[in-house]
């Protein structure tokens, strides 16, 4: 088999275009002519030696090959512009603050904090995991730098929309979809202490379809709501981000209960010009959402 080395140039520009949903919007903001584009993604696929795009309606999308492709070019990418930072001397100091809902801290915190050491070893970063209301008003206050939180209504100075999650009823890894229940017992659900953004949603959706409900079980953390779930005590509403072994993600055929659409998510900065070292976690941020698989 003949070695192949891709070009890193090429790599940005298809990450590029598959990021902003059009390579016309990618070659705007890598400064490149469309024809420019188009020769590079060319050069990919006589590199991979398979078409990685397929035209889908008026736009294109990937095939098998090109979302196999895409991991690996964001993976090349990263360690590319790490090593760019440690051999130039671009080393940062201080320090920075962050907030992040429950639901990443495992699946997202852990690569964002290692990406973030091996490239600024000298910048202390603390981390804050809380709900919504907390995280908004540390950002308000400045005692956080960042804040990775759901939409709910409340806007801060300095916002980025990262994107949207599906709202997914949640059982027990090895429970039966059928809701509500044949005995005719209200919906037991499992939720957090209140106020919650998804227990609100919930509840109001459930009484919209005219679904008889009650709270079977409150906590204050996403582990007493996995661990009750996962017991049987009832379902429970959240995102399919970081959702333990124990539960499932119901699709919407597998239930009658109401469909409840998607939840935005925002990236608050407590500055409208950060210092270089929040700007810098923000892009990792952004970069591992993108990146980040859903459970269902």
């Amino acid at each position: 088999m003949r070695r192949i080395t891709f070009d890193l140039d090429v790599l940005r520009t298809f990450v590029a275009g598959v990021e902003l949903g059009s390579f016309a919007k990618a070659a705007e903001r890598l400064n490149r002519s469309t024809s420019a584009v188009s020769a590079q993604l060319k050069k990919l696929e006589e590199q991979a030696g398979t078409p990685v795009l397929r035209k889908s309606g008026r736009g294109m999308s990937l095939t098998e090959a090109g979302e196999t492709m895409l991991a690996y070019a964001r993976r090349l990418l990263e360690l590319n512009d790490e090593a760019a930072v440690a051999l130039h001397g671009a080393e940062l100091a201080g320090g920075v603050r962050l907030g992040l809902q429950e639901d990443f801290g495992e699946s997202m915190l852990t690569e964002v904090l290692g990406r973030f050491a091996r490239a600024h070893p000298r910048v202390k970063v603390e981390v804050r995991i809380a709900r919504n209301v907390d995280l908004l008003e540390r950002i308000a206050t400045g005692r956080l730098d960042l804040a990775l939180a759901w939409d709910a209504g409340t806007v801060t100075p300095y916002t980025e929309r990262m994107g949207t999650a599906p709202l997914r009823w949640i059982a027990g890894a090895d429970a039966a979809p059928a809701w509500p229940r044949d005995d005719g017992e209200p919906l037991p659900l499992v939720m957090l202490d209140a106020p919650c953004i998804m227990r609100t949603a919930a509840t109001t959706a459930l009484d919209r379809a005219n679904i008889p409900w009650r709270i079977a079980f409150t906590s204050a953390s996403l582990a007493g709501i996995w661990a009750a779930v996962a017991a049987g005590l009832g379902v429970s509403l959240r995102t399919p981000h970081g959702l333990p072994a124990s539960v499932r993600a119901l699709l919407p055929h597998e239930t009658v209960l109401p469909s409840l659409g998607e939840l935005g998510l925002s990236l608050h900065r407590a500055e409208a010009e950060p210092a270089s070292a929040v700007e810098w976690l923000a892009g990792i941020l952004t970069q591992q959402w993108q990146g980040l698989p859903l459970a269902a």
